[in-house]
C-alpha cells in the first residue's frame, strides 16, 4: 500500500497490484467442453517443482514456463460468451492494459490469518466487568444455553481461528493503470498480505458526471465572457 496524488492534486491511499503478464493455457467453449471460459496462468516457477500432471498440460499451449498460479474465468453462455473465448488463443498475453477505461474493480483474496483469538478481537464484543472481583474481562460469559437442547446452538459468536478467509472487497476504483509495469492502482485496501496472490474482476458500474444546473451554468457563462473581456 503507498498513496498516490489524483489529477486534483489530492493524495489518495492505494494498493498497488501486478495484473500482468497472464499467459493464455486454454480455451474451453460450449462445443468442445460444454461452456465458455478462458484458463490463464500468472507468475513462473520452475520446471523441477512442478508435477507432470501441470506439464504436460502445458505441451497444448505455447508456454513455456510453468505458471505459478493457475485460475479459469467463466464467460458468458451462448453465442456471445463462445465468440469472446473464441478471441483468445492458447499462448497469448493478457496485461494490464484490459484495465484501461474501468472505473471500478472486485477483488477477492484470502485474509491475513491472526491465529486463535478470542471474542474481543474477533467478533468486535465488549469487555466485561472490570471491577469488585469480576473475573470475566475478555471471557465470553453467559453463552444462553438451551435446556432443551442442552447444547450451544450453531453460528454463536466463539472464540476461535481468526483470518484466512476468501473474502472479496468490491467496487474499489481505479486510479492509475501503469502499462509499462503492468501495475494497477486501486484506491483502498484489498485482502490478504504482501505479495499474497488475489483476483480481479471488472465490474459493470460506470462513473457519472454530476449534472450542472441553470444556474450554475449562468455563471460559468458570465465568468467567460468578464475573462473574454
Amino acid at each position: 500500500m503507498t498513496q498516490v496524488f489524483n489529477e486534483a492534486g489530492n493524495v489518495v491511499p492505494v494498493t498497488v497490484l501486478k495484473a500482468g503478464p497472464c499467459p493464455v493455457l486454454q480455451v474451453k467453449t460450449l462445443k468442445t467442453d460444454g461452456y465458455n471460459a478462458v484458463q490463464v496462468g500468472f507468475d513462473t516457477k520452475k520446471k523441477k517443482n512442478t508435477t507432470k500432471a501441470i506439464l504436460g498440460h502445458l505441451k497444448h499451449s505455447k508456454v513455456e514456463t510453468p505458471p505459478r498460479q493457475i485460475k479459469e474465468f467463466r464467460l458468458a453462455d451462448g453465442p456471445a460468451g463462445e465468440k469472446e473465448a473464441e478471441s483468445f488463443k492458447p499462448g497469448d498475453q493478457i496485461k494490464v492494459d484490459i484495465f484501461e477505461g474501468v472505473y471500478k474493480v472486485s477483488v477477492t483474496g484470502t485474509s491475513i490469518g491472526r491465529g486463535f483469538t478470542g471474542m474481543v478481537k474477533r467478533w468486535n464484543k465488549k469487555r466485561g466487568p472490570e471491577s469488585h472481583g469480576s473475573m470475566n474481562v475478555r471471557e465470553p460469559g453467559g453463552l444462553s444455553g438451551d435446556s432443551r437442547l442442552t447444547h450451544i446452538r450453531p453460528n454463536r459468536h466463539m472464540p476461535g481461528h481468526y483470518g484466512c478467509e476468501n473474502l472479496t472487497v468490491e467496487n474499489l476504483e481505479v486510479i492509475k493503470v501503469d502499462i509499462n509495469r503492468d501495475l494497477l492502482f486501486v484506491r483502498g485496501a484489498v485482502p490478504g498480505h504482501k505479495n499474497a496472490f488475489v483476483t480481479i474482476y471488472k465490474t459493470k458500474l460506470v462513473k457519472k458526471v454530476p449534472p450542472v444546473s441553470d444556474k450554475a451554468k449562468k455563471k460559468a457563462d458570465i465568468r467567460a465572457s468578464v475573462k473574454k473581456k
